[in-house]
């Protein structure tokens, strides 16, 4: 790596049109902070227990079915609701603004068994994975009242996940969130000002570089950015310009399973624990409007800092002042680059 980058400094997100700020020095301080357990992978394929399981009640008291691939069903407790208030209160005072807010909010299970996670589930099922992800999203944004899809993963339970069972999310609104959002604006103003899309300008000069470059297939290539907040945040981009899942060619779902059973596994391998992270596509909103400035990513946001007990906090001057960093994107990138693609747990 390049040891200009080994002194404090501050790095630029085009896509959120912020400043991150990378001190490597620090990464020889000592560690006297928290310890986390590590997690090893469930070895218990069917939980009596587990809400998620085939056949079980959920928590709502609701059954499921004795399904045997995806199953997918609207969140028993959502955060946001699809009926509208009769009416809102008005504002005391123009600084104490409300919105009513709408949605629907799914749970997609991943598979019926218990003990798995995406990295160690094959790459067929994976790619069923991605034709119901791709089915949710056009399902929801045929709704006229549907402005985004919101997909994403909570791997573990550092990262929150009240259930191991292998399942994502799926929040669909009435408004664009605060992130995808921002991205909007900045990829807009980017094809505004030079006729290019930016992450398509982006993807070339991470692949002429190479450094930060984890690997690559046909379609999508799995990185760490310029940019990363997280240690081993990892950006997941497609190759070929294209806005949402739908677009996916039949060739680019089995190239997007791949990339996410190759990278999963990598993570896994890391620190050979169980490994957590909050994982979400952004992609084109689905509020009516035309958004050739949209580029089809994945970001991944792993906590684990150092081991798989030691875990990186947003604290103080990052909650403050402004995200920090000590392990260089270079760094986490050439480290996960070296990690196997066999998983450390092999799947009996």
């Amino acid at each position: 790596m390049n040891s200009q980058w080994q002194f404090p400094h501050r790095r630029w997100n085009p896509l959120r049109q912020a400043w991150v700020l990378v001190s490597p020095h620090r990464t020889q301080r000592p560690w006297q902070g928290e310890v986390a357990q590590k997690t090893q992978p469930s070895a218990i394929r069917y939980d009596s227990e587990c809400y998620l399981c085939p056949g079980n009640k959920r928590a709502g008291g609701h059954m499921n079915p004795t399904y045997d691939s995806i199953f997918t069903f609207v969140n028993d407790y959502a955060a946001l609701l699809p009926e509208a208030p009769a009416a809102t209160p008005a504002p005391a005072s123009p600084l104490l603004v409300a919105k009513p807010a709408r949605g629907l909010c799914k749970v997609l299970c991943f598979h019926p068994d218990h003990s798995l996670t995406l990295a160690r589930m094959t790459q067929p099922e994976i790619r069923r994975v991605v034709d119901a992800w791709t089915q949710e999203y056009e399902e929801l944004s045929a709704l006229d009242w549907i402005q985004y899809v919101q997909i994403f993963e909570n791997r573990g339970a550092m990262m929150g996940a009240s259930n191991p069972h292998p399942h994502g999310q799926i929040w669909s609104t009435d408004f664009i969130p605060d992130e995808p959002a921002e991205e909007t604006a900045a990829q807009k103003f980017h094809l505004a000002q030079t006729g290019c899309c930016l992450m398509c300008e982006y993807l070339a000069a991470e692949r002429a570089s190479g450094q930060r470059i984890i690997f690559e297939n046909d379609h999508f290539a799995a990185l760490v950015p310029w940019w990363a907040v997280w240690p081993f945040e990892v950006l997941l981009v497609s190759r070929r310009h294209l806005g949402a899942m739908p677009q996916l060619s039949t060739e680019e779902r089995d190239g997007l399973a791949d990339a996410l059973k190759r990278i999963t596994t990598r993570f896994d391998n890391l620190f050979e624990t169980s490994f957590p992270y909050t994982m979400g596509f952004h992609q084109t909103p689905t509020d009516g409007m035309d958004h050739p400035e949209w580029h089809f990513h994945a970001h991944f946001y792993p906590p684990l800092l150092r081991s798989a007990t030691v875990r990186k906090f947003m604290v103080g001057f990052e909650m403050l002042g402004m995200p920090q960093r000590d392990i260089t994107a270079e760094s986490a990138a050439e480290r996960l680059r070296t990690c196997s693609e066999v998983h450390f747990w092999p799947r009996v």
